[in-house]
């Protein structure tokens, strides 16, 4: 008889042991990085109207709170300076939760589709240069990587699923390469502690990463993000519901964005979108101001290397960048793949990234940052002169022939143009245009030559055209 006690007494104390009752969100955790200086958010569920103690170890203040009677918890933080390791410990009676490893440093979310998604070791035939050497150097306690699991559904999520991991060559490995890599720009530059989270999802729409009220503003799209024919990493504001909206209450710096190549066909409402997400996303993390420093799409063939759809959409990703706060582009037209829509080149586009947020965000000085960009057109007898704004202390073809000018005279036919650096402006020729009017530089799907114009930092100057035909 005793022996039935003692088995149903150790029945009753493992029921309790697997119902604990505190939890925090999935994205808090053991390794996690916690924005420094501010004042961050720790919620969770417990039963209903339990008492819960908080107690921050690296400024050693006690918070106490209540659940509500869904047993849902929220309390708010104050961080301090950079540092760590720090705890987190969560109490209640008896019951008892800690989070472990913690750092405090600067957290950035990394979002858009396959480009943004492509992890370090690449995909099959489609590979990121100079990975595997950053893999043999990628163990750093200072770096800390959370990947969003894909989820694509219909309403918001209150819950997601990941894991915070310490930057290792395992860990890694599977994460986003650019994410990886700008982490590790900002960490090197600002030596603190630095949290990259990874909500990505290839082929994905501006649309998917939306939410519904926003999205209402915009019925052009809607109707293009709706039907039933549409995948599930295209469906307006499933990916805000799913991989967004659980991670809304963490707190974070900015965030960095690579999307676009599939809204490329519906170019002109590509810029009102990215205003839209980016107030959307504000509004969720609580940020007055969100650093968003975005990536230009980069060349590829498409269905046709000499079609100029891609350069529209440069436009209405350059109108995005000048006219949204807060915001800065970076390009990639020179290393664009003509057959592969990933590029390789991943570690330069995370530097550039890297080059904007040290400069506008951290306000780090002397670092060029800004692409040069068209500035105006002067016609010289039977030649174009072209000037450009950002350019530093000047132009450079770094040693090759430049090439990928275009001119056209009235009858609106383009040429091949011979382009020559004078000073701190370009002049342009063709023998077949006597009298030109307008000029256009890699404003197509794919440009075939590989001489390219850069200012003297090596930022690539943006692909143009002067004319509005």
């Amino acid at each position: 008889m005793n022996s039935k006690f003692i088995l149903l007494g150790i029945f009753l104390l493992s029921v309790l042991s697997l119902n604990a009752k505190i939890k925090v969100a999935p994205i808090l955790g053991d390794n996690m990085v916690l924005q420094r200086n501010t004042e961050v958010k720790l919620w969770g569920t417990a039963d209903p109207n339990q008492k819960l103690t908080l107690t921050t170890s690296w400024n050693k203040a006690k918070i106490s709170t209540v659940a509500n009677d869904k047993g849902e918890w929220l309390v708010k933080a104050k961080t301090t300076e950079a540092g760590g390791p720090f705890t987190v410990t969560i109490t209640s009676g008896k019951e008892k939760v800690q989070l472990q490893n913690i750092l405090l440093g600067e957290v950035w979310l990394c979002s858009g589709q396959s480009n943004m998604e492509m992890p370090m070791v690449g995909y099959n035939d489609q590979p990121v240069n100079g990975s595997n050497n950053a893999l043999a150097e990628a163990e750093n306690c200072q770096i800390r990587l959370y990947n969003v699991k894909r989820v694509s559904i219909a309403t918001p999520q209150d819950t997601c699923v990941g894991q915070w991991s310490v930057a290792s060559a395992k860990s890694a490995s599977n994460f986003s390469a650019v994410g990886y890599f700008y982490a590790k720009q900002l960490q090197k530059a600002l030596k603190v502690p630095v949290g990259v989270i990874n909500s990505s999802w290839g082929g994905s729409r501006i649309e998917a990463w939306i939410d519904a009220e926003t999205m209402k503003k915009f019925p052009e799209s809607l109707k293009t993000t709706t039907h039933e024919k549409t995948g599930a990493n295209q469906r307006a504001s499933h990916l805000y519901n799913g991989m967004i909206a659980p991670i809304k209450n963490y707190g974070i710096r900015g965030a960095i964005w690579y999307q676009g190549e599939s809204n490329r066909s519906e170019y002109q409402y590509y810029a009102g979108l990215t205003k839209a997400m980016i107030e959307n996303w504000k509004r969720d993390f609580e940020l007055k101001e969100l650093p968003f420093y975005f990536v230009q799409i980069a060349p590829y063939w498409y269905n046709n290397s000499k079609d100029i759809l891609s350069g529209k959409f440069y436009d209405e990703q350059l109108k995005a960048s000048l006219e949204i706060p807060h915001t800065g582009m970076v390009a990639t037209v020179d290393f664009g793949e003509e057959l592969c829509i990933h590029p390789a080149e991943k570690e330069t586009v995370a530097k550039r990234l890297s080059y904007w947020a040290l400069s506008e965000t951290y306000k780090i000085e002397g670092i060029s940052y800004k692409n040069p960009v068209y500035k105006s057109l002067q016609v010289k007898d039977s030649a174009l002169v072209v000037s450009f704004d950002n350019l530093g202390t000047g132009l450079s073809s770094f040693g090759k022939e430049l090439t990928n000018f275009e001119v056209a005279g009235e009858d609106k036919v383009f040429y091949p143009a011979t382009a020559k650096i004078r000073s701190k402006q370009v002049v342009l020729y063709a023998p077949e245009v006597k009298k030109p009017v307008a000029a256009r530089y890699c404003y197509v799907n794919y440009p075939s030559g590989k001489g390219f114009l850069y200012n003297t930092a090596g930022l690539p100057v943006l692909p143009f055209r002067t004319d509005n035909w």
